[in-house]
C-alpha cells in the first residue's frame, strides 16, 4: 500500500498552516521541519496531527519519516477553521492615540500580540480592535484593520485602517515604502560608525525557522534596508534610532544581529546572554537586573508617519519609550559614567 495518498481535494478539512521549503532546504524529517516553523508546538502534537492524516506535502499525506526537500509545499489540514478565523470580540484596554473614520492610531504595549495565530487565539490587539470598532475591513491575509504589523514583544505605534478605502490607501503606502516609520533599540557592543545602513536580503533561517536570517548575496528572502545613527553610547551597548525603509519580519533583529550587534535581551536571537563588557561578578550581576527590568527585546517603534486616506494630510505621531525600555537605558547611562 502506498503510505503518501493523494488527497488534493479535502472536502470537509481546513488549511491550517501552508510552508513552501525554500531552494536551500537539506532534507529534513517532516516532523522536525514543522517544529522549526510553528512556535509553541511540541513534537508530540505534531506527530500525533500527522498520524491522524493532518500532514500534506504536495497534496499527499505523509508519515513523520517523510523528508521535506527543496520546494516541496508541506500544508496541516484540520477538521476545523483556523482558530484565528474565528475572532471574537474582546473588551480589552487599548492605547488609542488617535482616531477619526478612517483610521485608529494605536500605542501598542509590549507583550500583547497583533493578531491572532497559533498559541495565541484570544487577548491579541485585532481582538480589541473588532470590539471597539465593527465591521473593520479584512486585509489579504483576512485579518482585520491591519495594514503592518509589530511582535509581541515590541512596543509602539502602529496604525489600522476602518474601511476598505482607507486599507487600501494605506496598504499602498507601506507597499511604495513611503511610510515614515523610526524605531529606538538597545543593542550589544560599541557600534563603529555614529551612522549607517543595513543592506541585506531577509528570510526565514535555514537552520532555525523561528528566526530570519541575512543572505547578503540575494539567493534566499527579501531586500531589506534600514539605516540606524547612534542617539548614546554606553561602553558596552547603544542605543540607536532605526528607520525602516522596508518592513520585512524582524527586519531590525536579523539586521543588527547580522552586523554583531544583537539587540539586548532578545532572546530568539540571542541577545539574551551577555554578548560585551567584561567577567566581572558585579558587572554580571548588573546586566541580570537590567534583563529583569526589560524582559523582552529593546525595541520600540517610536515614530509613525503617513498620508491620511481622506484627507490627504501627512500625519505623523510620536510614541515616549515606554518605563521598562526607560529604566534600563537609564541604569546603563549611569554604569557607564562609572566605567573607568
Amino acid at each position: 500500500m502506498n503510505e503518501n495518498i493523494n488527497i488534493a481535494e479535502n472536502d470537509g478539512l481546513y488549511e491550517h498552516y501552508k510552508f513552501i521549503a525554500t531552494t536551500g532546504q537539506e532534507p529534513l524529517r517532516v516532523d522536525k521541519f514543522l517544529m522549526n516553523f510553528i512556535e509553541n508546538a511540541t513534537r508530540s502534537k505534531i506527530q500525533k496531527g500527522i498520524k491522524n492524516g493532518g500532514v500534506l506535502v504536495n497534496d499527499k499525506v505523509v508519515k513523520s519519516n517523510y523528508k521535506v526537500k527543496a520546494n516541496d509545499e508541506v500544508r496541516i489540514v484540520l477538521a476545523h477553521p483556523p482558530h484565528e478565523n474565528l475572532l471574537i470580540a474582546e473588551d480589552l484596554p487599548i492605547d488609542i492615540i488617535y482616531e477619526d473614520q478612517d483610521v485608529i492610531v494605536v500605542n501598542k504595549e509590549a507583550g500583547m500580540v497583533v493578531h491572532p495565530g497559533h498559541g495565541n487565539y484570544s487577548g491579541t490587539l485585532v481582538n480589541g480592535l473588532i470590539h471597539h470598532v465593527e465591521n473593520l475591513p479584512k486585509n489579504a491575509n483576512e485579518r482585520p484593520g491591519l495594514v503592518h504589523r509589530i511582535d509581541k514583544d515590541t512596543s509602539g505605534l502602529l496604525v489600522v485602517a476602518k474601511n476598505e478605502e482607507a486599507l487600501t490607501y494605506l496598504a499602498k503606502q507601506f507597499f511604495d515604502k513611503t511610510t515614515e516609520r523610526l524605531y529606538y533599540a538597545l543593542v550589544w557592543g560599541d557600534l563603529v560608525e555614529d551612522k549607517g545602513t543595513i543592506v541585506g536580503n531577509v528570510g526565514r533561517s535555514l537552520k532555525n525557522r523561528l528566526q530570519m536570517s541575512v543572505f547578503p548575496n540575494g539567493d534566499f528572502g527579501k531586500p531589506a534596508i534600514t539605516h540606524y545613527k547612534v542617539l548614546e553610547r554606553f561602553t558596552y551597548v547603544t542605543l540607536v534610532e532605526c528607520k525602516l525603509e522596508t518592513g520585512r519580519t524582524h527586519q531590525i533583529r536579523a539586521h543588527f544581529k547580522y552586523i554583531g550587534h544583537t539587540l539586548f535581551n532578545d532572546e530568539r536571537y540571542g541577545g539574551n546572554k551577555i554578548l560585551k563588557g567584561t567577567t566581572f561578578t558585579k558587572y554580571k550581576q548588573f546586566v541580570m537586573n537590567c534583563f529583569s527590568i526589560l524582559s523582552r527585546q529593546a525595541l520600540h517603534a517610536k515614530t509613525l508617519g503617513f498620508v491620511h486616506p481622506k484627507t490627504k494630510e501627512l500625519m505623523r505621531f510620536e510614541s515616549k519609550l515606554p518605563q521598562d525600555m526607560l529604566d534600563c537605558v537609564k541604569k546603563w547611562r549611569k554604569y557607564a559614567t562609572h566605567i573607568d
